[in-house]
């Protein structure tokens, strides 16, 4: 199989969770994708994703886990985080590198909090640790759109705050096929993943964290803004910041050098 690529399901609790594996390293990287696993889980997408992330595949076995199938109403991040950790305990593994996107880094962050003796090194990108009127803003906004079941016009937004003008305009006809999405299978889930979203802080609990750390952000953030990134980096001790000032939430996606800048820090 393609660099080892599989897809998995686990069972937790009474219902299950979506998960994908590449890679043939000895040491386990764990990426936690942002709020689109709402939208959709990264069932059935291991080649894909590592394709994407191959630069990892020699040296890591990565996994990526979605959030449970089935949440419970008042599902938080921190019951994102012990349910993560249950995974973890599923599947053997006894320590990772832990890297988080946007809501991925707000589960990220309880990860190192919670369970400090699981995480290595952690990575959080585009996220927060508190909240702020942007982050407010859009996610009240997207409610709204799911509950009047608008997701074309939730995706279309989402994604013009993520990346920048010139990536839409290089691929703008990926708006007009968003706009025609009609809504994940669970739309209860989405909801409540979104609302856990506006209920996140932990900014004074940050300082728990030990595990050094990489904080990774975009000032032309229109998601969650720039200056949350930099507000987690002022709380964190073991940790390097860096911003790339032409790019925003979507910086995974566009920055070139963004798979060699996380790799080159979980090795040194």
């Amino acid at each position: 199989m393609f660099y080892n690529a599989k897809n998995g399901n686990l069972k937790i609790g009474n219902t299950d969770m979506d998960y994908i594996s590449f890679g043939t390293g000895k040491r386990v990287f764990i990426m936690i994708p942002g709020l689109g696993d709402g939208m959709m889980t990264v069932k059935g997408k291991a080649l894909p994703f590592a394709w994407e992330y191959r630069k990892f595949a020699k040296d890591f076995t990565v996994y990526l886990f979605s959030r449970k199938n089935e949440l419970e109403e008042g599902y938080s991040i921190r019951d994102m985080a012990r349910d993560l950790k249950i995974a973890m305990d599923k599947l053997g593994i006894k320590k990772a590198d832990i890297m988080g996107v946007s809501q991925g880094g707000m589960i990220a962050e309880y990860m190192a909090i919670d369970y400090p003796e699981v995480v290595n090194k952690l990575i959080l990108v585009v996220t927060v640790g508190r909240q702020n009127e942007c982050i407010q803003s859009n996610v009240k906004r997207w409610i709204e759109l799911a509950e009047q079941n608008r997701y074309g016009e939730a995706m279309k937004d989402i994604t013009v705050r993520m990346y920048t003008p010139e990536y839409i305009q290089r691929y703008r006809l990926m708006l007009g096929v968003l706009g025609l999405f009609p809504g994940p299978k669970n739309k209860i889930r989405f909801l409540r993943m979104a609302k856990s979203c506006a209920e996140h802080s932990l900014y004074e609990e940050l300082r728990e964290i030990k595990a050094p750390t990489l904080i990774v952000g975009g000032e032309r953030d229109q998601t969650v803004t720039g200056e949350a990134s930099k507000e987690i980096a002022e709380q964190i001790d073991n940790c390097e910041l860096y911003m790339y000032a032409e790019y925003g939430h979507g910086l995974y996606s566009e920055a070139k050098d963004f798979n060699q800048r996380v790799y080159d820090f979980l090795l040194k």
